[in-house]
């Protein structure tokens, strides 16, 4: 009798994180490929990383389902295998079976997120390969950002063939969708009909939801824009990145914009923020500061666009560990009056597992 179990999947270029939730939406076991295509290793559960050679992503999968028979889970025991994706392009939002449109459309929108879709598409392939009769399924961080008003999403360009597919999409959609789904269990309150809500974590964003919808949200085009983040420059003129195009070329503009920035960039020592804290440098101090200051000045623009604001929730790993971010945050957040703030922990694969066994209940969605 087989265990109806979902394997949630988060394929990078040279990492795979998965998670096995059953029936119940209890997470079963945690698992991760690391290094893959460089020296390689595997964490099973909360054991030691064993190195293993994983010269591919479809080598990384074989050790990760071998991992799970070894945990007591065969593959006959998985009802689906769900993945994050983090661009559905202009056309994908709801969480749907991977069938060859749907993958087709996924590669139509590498381009868009050049640094993720392909190791998503990659992923999707190796398990076909592996498991070709287990159903595919794909969420997409883009998709809740769809109620976005179009003059939110739109950037002020010409309507022509090049522009079509620039506009704001969005990004953390996943987090906060769970973040709406799991709110009055976490807070034993009702969702605020204009919540300000903060993903912080390496990757940091805010959205306006208002009456549980997206209405605006700060990263753009593409998950490089909006707050200072680990890595990411955050905000920047477009102006500024034509000028490091045409003094450093392409390639090296996008490894500064996307790995060198942010806080790393800014403190000169790492992109950690648990590191900063405990570091006395007035470097250290200032990439804290300008972290802060980039998400209140920006939250002004998400209470805008709410038209005011009744609550505020943190998510991410900085967001709900800690402390003295949130305080700050809502310090500087104080002229908006006494708002009552909550922390929501992040839970974007149980969210992904549930989508998919509401799917796969439903001949009319699957």
């Amino acid at each position: 009798m087989t265990q109806a179990l979902v394997l949630v999947v988060n394929a990078g270029s040279s990492s795979i994180k998965a998670a096995v939730f059953d029936g119940g939406l209890a997470e079963r076991l945690r698992i991760e490929a690391q290094g893959i295509g460089q020296t390689g290793a595997l964490r099973v559960g909360s054991a030691p990383v064993q190195p293993r050679a994983l010269p591919d992503h479809q080598t990384a999968f074989s050790a990760l389902l071998e991992a799970l028979r070894g945990e007591g889970i065969d593959t006959g025991d998985l009802t689906a295998a769900a993945h994050r994706i983090v661009h559905g392009g202009p056309d994908l939002a709801q969480t749907c079976v991977i069938r060859p449109n749907v993958r087709a459309a996924i590669a139509a929108a590498a381009p868009l997120a050049p640094l993720h879709n392909p190791h998503h598409l990659g992923a999707i392939d190796a398990l076909s390969a592996l498991l070709p009769v287990l159903p595919q399924v794909a969420a997409f961080d883009t998709g809740f950002h769809r109620t976005n008003p179009d003059v939110a999403r739109r950037y002020a360009l010409p309507d022509r063939a090049e522009t079509a597919a620039l506009r704001r999409y969005g990004f953390h959609g996943i987090s906060y969708e769970s973040l709406v789904a799991n709110f009055r269990e976490t807070t034993g309150t009702g969702l605020p009909r204009r919540l300000l809500a903060l993903h912080l974590g390496n990757g940091a964003s805010l959205c306006a939801i208002h009456e549980g919808q997206s209405v605006a949200t700060t990263m753009g085009f593409s998950p490089l824009s909006g707050l200072t983040m680990g890595t990411r420059a955050g905000e920047i003129d477009a102006g500024a990145v034509v000028h490091l195009v045409r003094d450093m070329g392409l390639e090296e503009t996008q490894t500064l914009l996307h790995h060198e920035s942010g806080l790393l960039g800014l403190s000169g020592l790492t992109a950690d923020m648990r590191q900063l804290a405990e570091t006395d440098s007035d470097a250290a101090r200032f990439a804290r500061d300008h972290f802060c200051y980039w998400i209140t000045r920006q939250a002004g623009s998400m209470i805008a666009a709410m038209g005011g604001i009744d609550g505020i929730a943190f998510t991410g790993g900085i967001g709900e560990n800690d402390s003295e971010v949130r305080e700050k945050v809502l310090a500087n957040l104080s002229w908006a009056g006494n708002i009552p703030s909550w922390v929501i922990p992040a839970a974007e694969e149980k969210h992904i597992a549930r989508q998919t066994r509401a799917l796969l209940k439903d001949p009319a969605l699957s």
